[in-house]
């Protein structure tokens, strides 16, 4: 299988972090893309650099005004007194916010919607480049490839319309589905298997008919990204019905994963997309740092072969899955079970 990928993530190396009240280091950063390229690599996968491409589906998917603070937000932030290396807010908009603040502290409260996804001088290059991943990506199915991955750090699926969150900056599974669309796709299925709730995901497409949502995840109850991925959002207006959450029990192993998979590909299988997008997370693994689940690196070979009985192209977009000694392994044994 073809490899996606780009040098441009090793300039976003986020160094704020705040756990439970404590700086510590970010689970995400560039030895996650080192360890699961030279995994893939040695498995025999074919490597490809990504190509710079433009796309009017990035400005579809996210605001004008979040893509400048991406941008160019950095510049004026390091103009502050006494301002440290990264973007990180201090103060949010409230329920009650009725206006669009022009500082830079607000916009920054308004955009990053959590400490975890700190911008800095390299950010929006790298999560950019990101995007372009998946676009070539996109570029390889449009041109006959039954499947190909991306492996785009930083990863996207907790990016909303106009907020950062998650790791996350611009949200490449949507971006790349807004994409597939604008090039004749008249549906596309995004299946996330994350253990956390694609939310900006379901965010972006919620209201629409087009574009089928399904995130297989660990319950959101008592673990991120608590506020939504129940199984009662389902969508609004047109999209009624087009987004299924499959939330997980903590602590359940390969056959309730792969059972919860089974369940929304049939959900899939009835829509008919012309293309399937995989939000792969490896983060499910019993021994991830972030886990609550009891997922083996079977149980990624496992879900796999289910998600290969899809008969369409199958487009995999990496997110997450963090610094483990099985995380190449995990990503050669999902690989393994996807026909090219």
């Amino acid at each position: 299988m073809k490899i996606v990928h780009s040098d441009l993530h090793q300039l976003h190396n986020p160094q704020t972090f705040i756990q439970r009240g404590r700086l510590v280091e970010s689970p995400e950063r560039p030895e996650r893309a080192y360890a699961l390229l030279s995994a893939a690599i040695d498995a025999g996968h074919m490597g490809v650099e990504a190509k710079p491409m433009a796309s009017a589906a990035i400005g579809l998917v996210h605001s004008a005004r979040y893509l400048d603070f991406l941008e160019n937000g950095i510049a004026e932030w390091s103009v502050l007194p006494n301002a440290g290396p990264e973007i990180v807010p201090n103060t949010h908009p409230n329920r009650f916010a009725s206006h669009y603040a022009s500082h830079i502290l607000a916009r920054a409260g308004f955009h990053q919607g959590d400490t975890s996804c700190p911008i800095s001088a390299g950010t929006w290059r790298a999560a950019r480049g990101s995007v372009d991943i998946a676009l070539n990506v996109g570029a390889l199915i449009e041109g006959g490839a039954r499947s190909a991955y991306g492996l785009c750090r930083p990863p996207g699926h907790h990016a909303f319309t106009e907020m950062a969150s998650g790791f996350c900056y611009l949200n490449n599974v949507a971006v790349l589905a807004e994409s597939l669309r604008l090039s004749g796709a008249e549906r596309v299925a995004v299946l996330d298997i994350d253990i956390h709730h694609g939310n900006g995901t379901q965010q972006i497409f919620y209201e629409r008919s087009d574009v089928l949502t399904v995130s297989v995840h660990a319950d959101p109850d008592r673990f991120p990204m608590f506020f939504s991925g129940y199984s009662n959002e389902t969508g609004i207006g047109e999209g009624e019905g087009h987004n299924l959450n499959l939330p997980l029990p903590h602590g359940s192993d390969d056959r309730a994963f792969v059972a919860a998979i089974g369940k929304g590909l049939s959900r899939i299988q009835t829509f008919a997309p012309d293309v399937l997008v995989v939000a792969l997370g490896l983060d499910a693994y019993r021994g991830d740092p972030l886990s609550v689940l009891d997922v083996t690196t079977e149980g990624f070979a496992q879900a796999a072969t289910a998600i290969n009985e899809f008969r369409g192209p199958v487009a995999l977009i990496q997110e997450g899955g963090y610094p483990s000694v099985e995380l190449g392994r995990n990503l050669v044994a999902f690989l393994g079970g996807i026909q090219d």
